[in-house]
């Protein structure tokens, strides 16, 4: 098991991290401290490593539509066209629709705004989220939260429950 920093409860596992817009001098006690998110349970922050499982259960899952859809035509390109395509349709309807995608449902998560929690993500913001995360440096970028940059630029994050 990885070991843990003192001062902020990450690990090397945790990737690199960019400052949350609201840092100051004292550090937060865990992810999310200063978003108002509790430490455990139903409304924490999930793990980068949680939410990186959720993407490759829901690109497996791309994947393997697109490969049964290849077998019939090829008008909407390869298999690894189609994926890309799937996971883009996939992330933005069920993102709006019901706050997390078949990947994060299946591993206990799901996506939240920070800025109004009694509010729907919305179409416009999941599909912002979604193209952000193709680009995968967006996703992989977070800040001393374990937000993605995708999440701070939508005003989402990953939530546990």
């Amino acid at each position: 098991m990885a070991k843990r920093d003192r001062s902020t409860g990450r690990t090397w596992l945790d990737g690199p991290t960019i400052p949350a817009p609201y840092d100051d001098d004292t550090p937060a006690k865990w992810p999310g401290e200063k978003l108002g998110l509790p430490q455990t349970g139903p409304g924490a922050l999930a793990s980068v490593a949680r939410r990186a499982g959720g993407v490759a259960i829901d690109w497996v899952i791309c994947w393997i539509v697109a490969g049964f859809l290849h077998m019939f035509t090829t008008y909407l390109g390869d298999t690894a066209t189609l994926t890309l395509m799937l996971f883009v349709i996939l992330g933005i309807i069920s993102v709006a629709l019901f706050a997390r995608t078949p990947g994060q449902a299946l591993l206990g998560m799901g996506v939240a705004r920070v800025d109004q929690r009694d509010q729907r993500v919305g179409l416009a913001r999941a599909a912002a989220r979604t193209l952000l995360t193709i680009f995968v440096l967006p996703a992989a970028m977070v800040d001393t939260d374990g937000r993605g940059m995708h999440d701070r630029a939508t005003g989402t994050a990953v939530i546990l429950g």
